[in-house]
């Protein structure tokens, strides 16, 4: 007998800063809401143990979408992109998800991210704290360190590379069968979308000096760093949430870059106690 995953998938239409995309997007259960973001360089696969995780979907509301340029949202048709090159933004990811939120008539949702979506937790705290309910950024930083973009897209450098990469970027105690699956989907990203998702990454995402503008009273923020992230170590964390007054973060032991897909169970023991905690205090306003 074929077996079905509760999730559904299918394509929705926004328009972000003036252009239409045709977006595909994957959605399971009932409840608060949750916007699960990819990473620069992925797609809404890196989500697929959550929207099929039977307790998560039993209380929330889960959706993934992916952006433009990745996974099975293709470039806008009304555009000739072919002819520019493609740079992911601030404004257009914040833009982003207040779209896909309006247009999903969620209210208020629970924003999740790792890597350069996890940057984009602060932002979204930052400059639109009534939005959301809660921000939740995985391995993220006040700033990315200095690289070039080039390191993903260079005539000597194939797909294998961002498949070592990835694989460097797991838990080494992580199941090998899910490293690899992290590592494939890494490989999936055109080389030159990843480079453009670098330009966020590292050029304009930056807090310096905007941390302590952060009002966690209208959106709370809970930061989350694996013991082995290369990016984010937990000793940057740790300060990064001193200057959120009100923030509160967890170390991941045993989780690296990836955590939601190298090892699913143990990042959602991290996890749904934050949930369940944005969702206590949810009830709570309502009564």
């Amino acid at each position: 007998m074929a077996r079905f995953e509760p999730m559904t998938g299918r394509y929705i239409f926004l328009t972000v800063q003036g252009i239409e995309y045709r977006i595909y997007y994957e959605e399971s259960g009932k409840g608060i809401p949750i916007i699960c973001q990819h990473a620069g360089g992925s797609q809404t696969l890196e989500w697929r143990f959550m929207l099929n995780d039977p307790e998560i979907v039993s209380k929330y509301h889960v959706i993934s979408a992916d952006l433009p340029y990745h996974g099975k949202s293709l470039p806008p048709e009304s555009e000739e992109w072919w002819k520019q090159e493609y740079k992911l933004t601030k404004s257009f990811f914040i833009d982003f998800q207040l779209e896909l939120s309006r247009a999903l008539g969620l209210e208020r949702p629970i924003y999740l991210g790792q890597n350069s979506a996890g940057f984009l937790a602060l932002d979204l705290a930052l400059e639109r704290p009534d939005d959301f309910r809660a921000v939740i950024g995985v391995n993220t930083a006040i700033k990315a360190g200095m690289a070039t973009l080039e390191k993903y897209y260079h005539p000597y450098i194939g797909n294998d590379y961002k498949r070592a990469t990835a694989l460097y970027f797991c838990a080494p105690f992580s199941p090998e069968k899910l490293r690899r699956a992290d590592s494939w989907c890494a490989m999936l990203c055109a080389p030159p979308v990843t480079k453009g998702d670098l330009n966020y990454y590292f050029r304009e995402h930056d807090l310096t000096g905007q941390t302590k503008k952060i009002d966690t009273s209208r959106c709370a923020v809970y930061l989350l760093t694996g013991e082995y992230d290369p990016t984010s170590s937990i000793e940057d964390t740790i300060a990064l949430a001193k200057e959120i007054k009100g923030a509160k973060f967890t170390p991941m032991k045993g989780l690296s870059h990836c955590g939601m897909g190298e090892n699913p169970p143990l990042f959602k023991t991290y996890l749904m106690p934050i949930l369940d905690e944005i969702s206590s205090k949810s009830t709570k306003k309502k009564s």
